[in-house]
């Protein structure tokens, strides 16, 4: 498995490619911007993508999906309760998206690709409709879980409890070897972030 990471868009946000080597399937995750790099990045390993797949709905996550979609005609995932608040023009969240949505993800959910499959996290917190996506050992944690720290919880959607509990619930029991492959900044692994987050040192 090849997994290929852009950081997109002004606010810096981790777009990720994630490939299987044999078909070329793909995913991606969070095109918040910058499309041009992104598919670059795709057009670079021959990927074949069949889902754009969203932790959350804050634009420098969302921003490139409309673009990307038109250029690779992948079907576009994320929670309901996100979307919702997109409509809505919420503050920091990004537009709604020109052609809807093709999947509203909840709890459990799993994208099949041929050689691999791609399963939903429910982990409210950063926002109401925030989702971590485990592909075999590799967690892609969007903005509630970062490498020495957790997104914030100040804006719309946010809570600082939501957010506590989906650490200690869905991802502190998570394998310790498991790769943390966040929203912004650098890789960790759940055993890392147990000793050294402060966050989870609460836990």
């Amino acid at each position: 498995m090849i997994i290929k990471r852009v950081v997109a868009g002004i606010y810096g946000a981790n777009c990720y490619i994630i490939m299987d080597e044999n078909t070329k399937e793909a995913v991606v995750l969070d095109p918040g911007g910058d499309v041009d790099d992104i598919e670059k990045a795709i057009k670079s390993i021959n990927a074949d993508v069949k889902y754009i797949l969203l932790t959350h709905g804050h634009v420098d996550h969302v921003g490139g999906v409309d673009e990307l979609r038109n250029i690779v005609n992948a079907k576009v995932g994320i929670s309901e309760k996100d979307y919702v608040l997109m409509e809505k023009g919420t503050y920091i969240y990004g537009d709604a998206f020109n052609k809807n949505v093709d999947l509203f993800l909840k709890e459990n959910d799993i994208i099949k690709l041929n050689n691999f499959e791609v399963e939903c996290i429910e982990t409210p917190g950063h926002t109401k409709g925030g989702l971590v996506f485990k592909i075999n050992e590799n967690v892609f944690t969007g903005d509630t879980l970062f490498t020495g720290s957790i997104g914030r919880t100040d804006l719309e959607g946010g809570n600082y409890e939501e957010i506590m509990n989906s650490l200690k619930n869905k991802l502190v029991s998570l394998n310790d070897d498991c790769i943390v492959f966040p929203g912004h900044g650098p890789r960790s692994t759940i055993g890392n972030e147990k000793m050294t987050n402060p966050f989870l040192k609460e836990l």
